[in-house]
């Protein structure tokens, strides 16, 4: 049995992770008050063999988050083995998302701005914020992408052992993205963008990809990656990981980036048993997250 404590700031799409956990068979419950989690771990355990998978969502109207590492102590004496994942996003993001969608911030009040109790919910939540195993920032992520991370973020380190390796491409010009363990910039190798008939097709299109196999220093930066990650992934293995996201990004995220994500990706599956691959600014952008 595992148990799932989500949370995370206001906006930054709490509602949306335990969705995609209950998609992938997981109990979900949400706005549990934090004091009651011992009580509810203890509880569940005794119906471990009917629940495999349990997700709590607790947030800053049911918590008192000074307590929780007394709390987390004693869920750990219940022996189910627990992660905290925890969602966040820029304020600007923030403020935008309860700017468009009108809805209330649950700590404003007549007395109390929209930053301000943005600022405040960022204090309430610190001390769960330090205790967290799986940290995502969905300032640049639409509502498709976070569902789909959610289920490889957590889902598989749910159901398998050992270390995964996320290979993400994305563009600079809309942001680098903050949950990655290692970013590679490479923007300095040659650009399909300025071949105009490869300007609107993609890494994962066949002349895009002839092109860059052509490249001596696109072979270069890639084997100089892998020579990197072969050396130190087994590191990080060995210090128990269970995740492992490496980004690359180019200016748009729609040429380099991509190819380089792909083929990193084929040369680390038949040597690990998860590799996943995924490409940021191939979906949809612009659709906000609900609460």
């Amino acid at each position: 049995m595992k148990l799932v404590i989500v949370s995370g700031l206001s906006g930054a799409g709490k509602t949306i992770a335990l969705h995609s956990l209950e998609d992938i068979g997981f109990y979900c419950v949400d706005n549990l008050p934090v004091a009651l989690l011992p009580a509810f771990a203890k509880q569940a355990a005794q119906f471990s063999t009917d629940l495999e998978s349990i997700a709590v969502g607790v947030d800053a109207r049911t918590a008192i988050f000074h307590d929780m590492p007394a709390l987390l102590q004693t869920v750990t004496e219940t022996a189910i083995p627990y992660e905290i994942l925890f969602l966040e996003a820029d304020d600007t993001v923030l403020i935008k998302r309860f700017s468009e969608t009108r809805r209330k911030h649950p700590l404003t009040s007549l007395n109390v701005s929209l930053a301000e109790a943005i600022k405040r919910e960022r204090q309430l939540l610190d001390p769960l914020v330090s205790q967290a195993d799986v940290r995502i920032n969905t300032s640049f992520t639409h509502v498709h992408q976070l569902r789909d991370l959610i289920q490889l973020r957590v889902g598989l380190r749910v159901k398998k052992p050992g270390l995964t390796l996320l290979f993400q491409s994305f563009g600079f010009k809309y942001g680098i993205p903050n949950d990655a363990d290692f970013i590679f910039d490479v923007r300095c190798l040659p650009n399909p963008h300025w071949e105009v008939e490869l300007r609107k097709l993609t890494g994962c299109d066949q002349a895009v990809i002839h092109f860059l196999q052509k490249e001596p220093k696109v072979q270069q930066m890639l084997e100089h990656i892998i020579y990197f990650l072969e050396t130190w992934i087994p590191q990080f293995a060995a210090e128990d990981r269970s995740y492992l996201t490496i980004a690359l990004g180019c200016t748009g995220g729609q040429h380099r980036s991509v190819y380089l994500a792909e083929q990193l990706a084929q040369h680390f599956k038949p040597q690990r048993e998860e590799v996943l691959v995924r490409h940021r600014e191939l979906g949809v952008r612009g659709e906000e997250l609900p609460r």
